[in-house]
């Protein structure tokens, strides 16, 4: 089932103190325990319960896809579970999404917080659920973690007002657009596409980061969803932070930014670059799924949700 822009939204209910909130690992696994994030929650009033694959281990990964899934599917079916923050990235959440079942998930949603890999999980729960999910800091990225960041997380897990204010960047398109907000890393969204997990991007705004690619890859990536028709009928597009990115012997001879506004050059809707979320210390939490308003203009940037 795919949601379209006008499907009803699948929003969890807002934290309150003394909530139980659970922290599992579907992708690689942890390099040490998650004793910063682990008292951040609890100083913001909530009850941290771990998940075993924060303690295991197979290959590169959190225990094997079956033990993942498992515990996925545990507190998906918890209703005193209230969040399940993914403790990192990584890889592998594409190798076990397809072993939990989310049926218990339409009728009783939770917040699902991670960026990254993560991705496939904010796709997969929008594609099925129109469910808002939160792309945002996860517990290995907590002691990095930029102070507004991690008060963007609190603020969008207990559902107070988030909003955006940056320079523009030169190369940015000016423009208004409200529309939900969809997106994530933009490897991943590629992963998923023409899958049930896959997004329905017309009449959305799109947010795509990633970290570690090369130029030509970028390039590559941009134009798949080019080619799919994903970026004909946007409201806006968002791009975050492309870091650590790679250039071959023979330079590619473009920027991230010099690529993308190339490929959309044709099309009218706003664009906007260097937003403070992605593989960054200041990766401000976006509510995936909710619906956004986003002016681009000559000097600032400025985006803050719709109420529901």
């Amino acid at each position: 089932m795919r949601s379209s822009a006008n499907s009803t939204a699948t929003i969890p209910p807002c934290l309150k103190k003394g909530d139980k909130v659970a922290i599992t690992c579907p992708a690689k696994k942890l390099p040490a325990p998650m004793t910063d994030a682990v008292a951040l929650l609890e100083s913001w009033g909530l009850v941290v319960i771990i998940g075993e694959t924060l303690s295991a281990s197979f290959h590169q990964f959190a225990g094997d896809d079956d033990l993942r899934a498992k515990d996925m599917q545990g507190f998906i079916d918890d209703d005193e579970i209230k969040a399940i923050i993914a403790a990192r990235g990584g890889y592998g959440t594409i190798r076990m999404i397809d072993k939990v079942d989310f049926s218990r998930f339409k009728t009783r949603p939770k917040w699902i917080v991670g960026f990254s890999d993560i991705t496939v999980l904010h796709a997969h729960l929008y594609a099925n659920f129109g469910a808002q999910t939160i792309h945002g800091q996860m517990p290995v990225n907590i002691p990095d973690a930029s102070k507004s960041s991690l008060q963007t997380l609190r603020q969008a897990l207990f559902g107070e007002p988030i909003s955006y204010s940056f320079p523009a960047h030169h190369l940015n398109r000016e423009g208004t657009a409200s529309g939900v907000l969809v997106g994530g890393n933009l490897s991943l969204l590629i992963a998923v596409a023409g899958s049930a997990s896959d997004y329905c991007y017309d009449g959305k705004i799109l947010f795509i980061e990633d970290v570690g690619e090369y130029l030509y890859a970028v390039d590559r990536m941009i134009r798949a969803l080019y080619r799919s028709g994903k970026l004909k009928n946007l409201a806006g597009l968002i791009i975050g932070g492309f870091t650590e990115i790679k250039d071959n012997e023979i330079p590619f001879g473009q920027s991230v930014p010099e690529i993308i506004i190339e490929v959309v050059k044709n099309y009218a809707y706003p664009v906007c670059f260097d937003f403070p979320a992605g593989h960054i210390g200041d990766n401000q939490s976006l509510i995936l799924g909710k619906t956004l308003d986003l002016f681009v203009g000559g000097q600032q940037v400025s985006a803050g949700y719709k109420n529901d």
